[in-house]
């Protein structure tokens, strides 16, 4: 069976072809052809993204990055506008959540292709797209793996800060999530009261590494109690460790007994640090670095501290991180130590993490949630008067 999947909820236009067989447990996915097109350049001037231009981008690359993957799959007998004999089996398509203008631009282009071709189109949820990201190969082949439950997902991205539990394969239960910013959404906030350039969260990081570099040179060989305590405590640093943790964060909601998350006072705390000090003009690149650093280490460990709580109570078998803040290198880090040390668990658990290819929006994962919907739902697709795009559709 041959797929085209569409994946259009923001400002990235991807689509891909893949081969696949199989059932929800052993799929096995050829990708064919797999492009994309990013729209970060257009939107710096704005400081995000700008949901008309978006749009207008989205029209003029859907037709060519089809064009492309039909070539490159060698499909293409005739341009795509003209082949009448469907290319493909079936089609899938991001409905949401996302930027509804975006969604609309994918849907309506999809449709189009699945009347012309007489194949059915099934609708994606993105965000479990990213939830089997972590299956999933941006060229060459892969397949589904056999995963051990209950599952933990932590989703992480401009939108969306989640814990989601599954008692089994492909079932999701939201057992907490933001209550306000989504972490993703902090870090580009936070970016643009530093004066970073847009996007703010790789920018954060970047100088946060900075730093991080001279601490871990600091603390090695040493017990890490005085830096967790730098950390965490929220009191002011002894007086030998000033020059590198001079500022201390909060961490919003650490220690609720729920799982929820609030971002939206941390980077409010940032704000008046930075009107303390006298405005951002004021501020050196060192001490921007050392706000970077205490503020990414503020949000991390509240998202590492909610994921631990979450798999001991739930007795998880595996994580999963996935969306697009699951590329920070810190996060990771930090899930890996969960996984290694932190844990008095009886069994080893198994973390799950995309690719760096797949870790942002991308049309595979489509393709991957889409297919095994379709095993799923016994090749049950809705009409496609009943496909709409739903910005705030949840998981």
């Amino acid at each position: 069976m041959k797929i085209l999947n569409i994946e259009t909820s923001c400002d990235d236009t991807a689509i891909s072809i893949m081969e696949v067989k199989g059932g929800i447990t052993n799929a096995f996915f050829k990708v064919l052809a797999n492009n994309s097109n990013s729209q970060i350049n257009i939107h710096i001037p704005y400081g995000g993204v700008f949901p008309k231009l978006a749009k207008q981008e989205h029209i003029k690359n859907l037709p060519i990055l089809l064009e492309l993957c039909l070539k490159q799959a060698k499909l293409n007998k005739k341009p795509a506008r003209h082949q009448e004999k469907k290319p493909v089996d079936a089609i899938m398509i991001t409905y949401g959540p996302g930027l509804e203008m975006s969604l609309w631009t994918g849907i309506t282009f999809a449709k189009d292709l699945a009347q012309k071709w007489k194949v059915p189109l099934i609708p994606v949820n993105h965000m479990e797209g990213h939830v089997l990201s972590v299956f999933g190969k941006g060229k060459g082949t892969f397949k589904i793996q056999k995963l051990k439950t209950p599952i933990l997902t932590l989703l992480v991205s401009g939108g969306h800060t989640q814990l989601v539990f599954s008692k089994k394969f492909m079932n999701y239960e939201i057992i907490g999530e933001t209550l306000d910013d989504a972490v993703g959404e902090a870090f580009d906030k936070v970016a643009r009261m530093l004066d970073l350039p847009y996007p703010g969260g790789p920018q954060i990081s970047k100088l946060a590494d900075s730093i991080r570099e001279k601490e871990n040179e600091t603390f090695a060989g040493h017990n890490f109690s005085a830096k967790k305590f730098v950390q965490s405590s929220g009191r002011r640093p002894a007086e030998s460790l000033k020059s590198l943790f001079p500022f201390s964060l909060p961490r919003p909601m650490l220690h609720t007994k729920d799982f929820n998350f609030s971002f939206s006072g941390l980077k409010t705390a940032v704000l008046y640090l930075i009107r303390d000090l006298g405005g951002i003009e004021k501020i050196s690149q060192t001490t921007k670095a050392q706000i970077a650093l205490e503020f990414e280490n503020a949000a991390i460990e509240c998202l590492t501290h909610k994921t631990k709580k979450a798999i001991e109570k739930y007795n998880i078998e595996t994580l999963i991180v996935a969306g697009g803040v699951a590329c920070n290198t810190h996060l990771k880090n930090e899930m890996q130590k969960i996984v290694r040390q932190d844990l008095t668990t009886t069994s080893k658990i198994k973390l799950l993490l995309p690719t760096k290819e797949l870790v942002g929006d991308n049309s595979i994962m489509i393709g991957i949630a889409g297919y095994l919907n379709y095993i799923k739902n016994k090749k049950k697709v809705p009409k496609l008067s009943d496909i709409k795009a739903v910005g705030n559709l949840r998981l």
